[in-house]
């Protein structure tokens, strides 16, 4: 049985191959000063709206979301997304900088500035994590629920422990790799464009990768070797919760349906990889307005 594109889908499909650098236009730029440094920014819309929060991966930044922005604005929010501690603009961002100074980044230093980012402004805000992102959005909801209206897991990785045990290509030699070899081994794969992204983006996730720390990308990839089982806690949370996810994600759509049933969360599945955010954009911002009037019916 053939489906029929919606408006969305057909709309996903004329997506033109964009200059990623270039902010998305009416959007504003600035700097937030986080518990480990300077975190880049990027807002658009009523600063008085209700807030929506988009947070990158590992490798992954603010423009990851370029498309979302335009379309949760005009619904009549406050569309907010940083680059993470030592990604891309928010390189210098590390913890070193913290009071007082740790020797690597870990799950707390990523937690501390997501709790200061969302208390920096209106609260309770519609959390989306991306990749890693969502690890450490679990465990805001888990540490400081009264913060988040709804959370989205966008491709995040649907099991604790070593994570990298489910992906396709990965699992077995994840046993034997070392982060800093698993890193590169990503590195290797983003930069060899193997996943045939349009030349656009290609020229600006190489240009990203100038400046993303190599010490904050290998010592994320050893966090996500030791992810926390938060299945119960989040199930428990009251908010609505919701796994987005390409059918051809790094994890089987298995393990993101079991996970999704597990913490009680729906599941919208799109015709793309890992990347929702940059190849399904407009899908993906009607399923988060769907849960965003789902979150203001419940809240």
């Amino acid at each position: 049985m053939t489906t029929v594109p919606d408006e969305y889908e057909l709309r996903d499909r004329r997506l033109p191959d964009i200059d990623w650098a270039t902010p998305p236009a009416g959007s504003a730029v600035s700097t937030f000063d986080a518990p480990s440094g300077p975190l880049a920014v990027l807002s658009m819309g009523d600063p008085s709206a209700p807030r929506v929060v988009l947070v990158p991966g590992v490798t992954g930044s603010k423009e990851d979301f370029h498309f979302q922005f335009s379309e949760l604005a005009a619904a009549g929010f406050l569309v907010q997304s940083y680059d993470l501690a030592g990604q891309y603009e928010s390189w210098q961002a590390g913890p070193e900088r913290l009071s007082p100074p740790r020797a690597e980044y870990d799950y707390d230093l990523f937690v501390d500035d997501m709790i200061a980012f969302l208390e920096a402004g209106r609260t309770p805000a519609h959390l989306v994590g991306y990749s890693f992102a969502g690890i450490v959005a679990q465990l805001v909801v888990a540490r400081r629920p009264e913060l988040v209206s709804s959370l989205t897991l966008l491709s995040t990785p649907p099991l604790a422990g070593d994570s990298f045990r489910g992906v396709r290509w990965l699992g077995a030699f994840s046993r034997l790799g070392s982060r800093e070899a698993i890193a590169g081994f990503m590195r290797w794969g983003i930069d060899a464009n193997t996943q045939h992204v349009p030349s656009g983006r290609l020229a600006f996730v190489r240009e990203r990768f100038s400046l993303t720390r190599t010490d904050a990308h290998e010592q994320v990839v050893g966090l996500m070797q030791a992810v926390p089982d938060l299945v119960e806690q989040l199930r428990a949370a009251p908010i609505p919760k919701a796994v987005a996810v390409g059918s051809h994600d790094l994890w089987p759509l298995r393990l993101h349906r079991r996970f999704a049933s597990g913490i009680g969360a729906s599941i919208a599945v799109y015709r793309t990889g890992h990347s929702p955010c940059e190849t399904a954009p407009y899908q993906l911002s009607r399923d988060l307005l769907s849960l965003f009037d789902k979150a203001l019916q419940t809240g």
